[in-house]
Parts: structure tokens; C-alpha cells; sequence
């Protein structure tokens, strides 16, 4: 495969730097961003301060940044193949105690995030007559848990999977894929957030009795990103979350 030019959002941990890890390993161009440029660099650190990987630190949330993205990898690599839009927040809260701010916070940074930024990234794709976008929602879409209250957060990623669709029948004609990755309960730095201490005390969730890893889902987004009839998909990667449980 001809090296590819990728965009990474919330690059800095998680499931966003496994992702930016592996296209880099794979001889990609990168393009990695975060919200936090301390959190950002100490990521690129890590990967080893490559040629290949570009940072632009920024909140997704701001129509600006996602434009800015699209313009760095233009600038530096000269074509965008792949946006991947992963940056986003989740706190679970009891609906009744949802205020105006709390709903604002998940639309701004995971629906305006990943729309403004793949509007940009549109743009680009026309002109060069092909792309993909994978976007990064959840199996909690379709398969709610009682014991979980966060209607606020699952609006705003249900909204993505609604946009996957509907922009793959929008943009099929223009050889532009457009899938949603939906990952079950996998092992990040949000657990710890949420009040998780011991996440694998969640594998019970997952038929094969264990929770995920962040390269898993790396995985995932390789495959879409290389896949040349695959669109308008949500590909659950979830050990069989949305199937049934192990307890």
C-alpha cells in the first residue's frame, strides 16, 4: 500500500494514540491532534519524535481546528486520506440532573467535533476524487446499560452514528467512505474518569469475558481505512457487547 496521509483527533492517549501508533508503524503520514499540546507532545515523544507524525494541538470542538488539520496535512504531505475522529468526552449522569452546559459539552466536542473536522476533510476528498473518514461512537448506541445513566454523551455519539449514514449515501458517488467504528468497554484512561477502578471488572459485559485493548481497535481502523467497499457501516468492536453478556 502507497503510504497513506492520516488524520488522528484525540491522539494523545488511548484509543487515539494506539490508532496513530500503528499508521505510523504501518509508514503512514500522521497528522496527531489534542486538545492538551503538553499531553500531545509527550506522545510524540514516545513514538520516537518521527519524520512522519505532524502534531496540531487544539480543541476539535472549534470549527477552526478541524479546518487546520486538513491545511497541515496539505501543507506537509500534500493529500488527506484518512480522517479518523476520535477525540471525544463521556461522563455518565443521571438524566434528571443533566444541565443546559453538560449537553453542550458532548455536542460541542463529539458532534461538532466530528462534523466541522469531516466537512473539511470532504472538501479536500472531492478534489482528489477519494477518502475515508472513520469515526469513533459506541456499542452503548444500541445496546444501553441501566446501571450507566449518561443520556447526554450517547445522544451526541448516537448523532455520529446517524451522520456516518448518512453522508456515505451522500458521498458513495464520490468514492469517499464514511464508516463508524463502535467500540465495547475498552481498556483507557476513561474508565478511571468515570469511576471504574478496576475495568476488568467489566469483561462479564463482553461474550469472549474480557474487556478490550486500544490496539484492538487500532486494528479496526486499519482495516476501514484500507477497505475500498466498505461504507456507511458501524462495525462493532466489542467482543460481542451488542450479541449478549458473559454473566
Amino acid at each position: 500500500m502507497k503510504a497513506k496521509t492520516v488524520i488522528v483527533t484525540g491522539a494523545s492517549t488511548g484509543i487515539g494514540k494506539a490508532i496513530a501508533q500503528l499508521f505510523m508503524e504501518k509508514g503512514s503520514n500522521v497528522v496527531i491532534n489534542s486538545f492538551s499540546k503538553e499531553r500531545l507532545q509527550d506522545a510524540y515523544e514516545e513514538f520516537g519524535s518521527p519524520e512522519n507524525v505532524v502534531m496540531v494541538a487544539g480543541d476539535i470542538g472549534k470549527k477552526e481546528v478541524g479546518q487546520q488539520l486538513i491545511d497541515t496535512a496539505i501543507s506537509h504531505f500534500k493529500r488527506l486520506d484518512v480522517l479518523i475522529n476520535n477525540a471525544g468526552v463521556f461522563q455518565p449522569k443521571p438524566f434528571l440532573e443533566v444541565q443546559e452546559h453538560d449537553l453542550d459539552q458532548f455536542l460541542s466536542t463529539n458532534l461538532k467535533g466530528t462534523y466541522f473536522a469531516s466537512q473539511a476533510a470532504v472538501r479536500q476528498m472531492l478534489k482528489q476524487g477519494e477518502g475515508s473518514i472513520i469515526n469513533i461512537g459506541t456499542v452503548l448506541v444500541d445496546h444501553a446499560i441501566a446501571n450507566l445513566p449518561a443520556t447526554a454523551p450517547i445522544s451526541s455519539k448516537g448523532a455520529i452514528h446517524a451522520l456516518t449514514r448518512q453522508l456515505a449515501a451522500e458521498f458513495g458517488k464520490n468514492n469517499i467512505k464514511i464508516n463508524t467504528i463502535a467500540p465495547g468497554i475498552i481498556r483507557t484512561p476513561l474508565q478511571g474518569k468515570v469511576g471504574v477502578e478496576d475495568a476488568d471488572s467489566l469483561a462479564g459485559l463482553h461474550l469472549l469475558g474480557r474487556i478490550g485493548e486500544p490496539e484492538e481497535v487500532a486494528q479496526a481502523a486499519w482495516y476501514l481505512a484500507n477497505s475500498e467497499f466498505i461504507t456507511g457501516e458501524i462495525l462493532n468492536v466489542a467482543g460481542g457487547h451488542t450479541v449478549g453478556h458473559a454473566i
